[in-house]
């Protein structure tokens, strides 16, 4: 009778703790999102003091959680969450307004390229950071050897055959005028732009929360959690034609990445595949730059 009573106590936290890593992810994607119009609230100060004390919160959160002797396993969780404020506003203080403000235009493959590279470098550096001072390692964020010669392959392949039929698919992207005369200068910033993407979404999302996750979830209602809060960050962007047709394609997508860094133990064929399926998106954009 015990023994039931603590397997129901035990599987009432996992659903709680399913239902706030949701909530908080999808939060902290949607009002600190760095690509958004403007800021959530009227007044930018406000709209600071708020995602510096949400960040606060989730800090004081983790801290106390892992000071319990109960609760003292999900305090990671609750890092990796507060981690992820922290890189979202470090993105947009110095991915976004930080570029505005050097008068970088990109409105142009070669600049766009540097603001995904610029991206790129706050994101992946923030995030190894803060799983430096949880006193974690890189392999717990999936940096690391793992089956290389099986992500090399699944990620080399999907590679291809998305940059293959990038063309056609572009048209879901808004492309205009694309012709292969067109698209050859812009392989260099393509290629740039889609591996940055590729590799700071793959670790934002599936290397940051994977590791931590599973224990609690398993593997495949793990990935379905993080490709949730993942398609949601997607909702709002306008460099598509149809946003339900793109959140179709996009969650399936956030699975399979899930599910070859799990099968790979590693982030490098989640990074390629990822790289491969933004290259129609960055055509799209691309083709409307004047």
């Amino acid at each position: 009778m015990k023994s039931n009573r603590l397997a129901a106590r035990e599987w009432g936290e996992r659903i709680v703790l399913a239902l706030l890593f949701t909530a908080i992810g999808s939060y902290i994607m949607i009002v600190f999102n760095p690509w958004g119009s403007g800021p959530l609230l009227h007044n930018k100060v406000e709209d600071y003091l708020a995602k510096i004390g949400t960040s606060v919160i989730l800090l004081v959160a983790a801290l106390l959680v892992r000071r319990s002797k109960r609760f003292e396993k999900y305090w990671q969780i609750l890092f990796a969450l507060f981690t992820m404020s922290v890189v979202v506003s470090l993105d947009l203080v110095f991915g976004v307004y930080g570029v505005y403000y050097l008068n970088i235009d990109g409105n142009s493959p070669a600049g766009f390229a540097f603001i995904k590279l610029n991206e790129c470098f706050i994101v992946v550096s923030a995030i190894i950071t803060f799983t430096f001072l949880s006193g974690g390692s890189l392999s717990s964020i999936y940096i690391q050897k793992g089956k290389l010669k099986l992500g090399l392959i699944i990620g080399s392949v999907t590679f291809i055959l998305a940059a293959a039929g990038s063309i056609p698919i572009a048209n879901l992207f808004n492309a205009k005028d694309l012709s292969l005369d067109r698209i050859i200068p812009w392989i260099p910033w393509l290629l740039i732009s889609a591996l940055a993407n590729g590799t700071l979404e793959e670790l934002w999302f599936r290397g940051l929360f994977l590791r931590k996750l599973q224990p609690f979830f398993g593997n495949f209602i793990s990935i379905f959690l993080i490709a949730f809060v993942f398609t949601l960050m997607h909702g709002s962007v306008t460099y598509t034609a149809s946003n339900a047709i793109f959140l179709a394609i996009v969650f399936p997508l956030a699975l399979a990445w899930g599910y070859v860094m799990q099968k790979t133990d590693s982030v490098w064929g989640s990074i390629l595949f990822h790289a491969g399926m933004d290259i129609p998106i960055f055509l799209g954009i691309f083709s409307n730059f004047s």
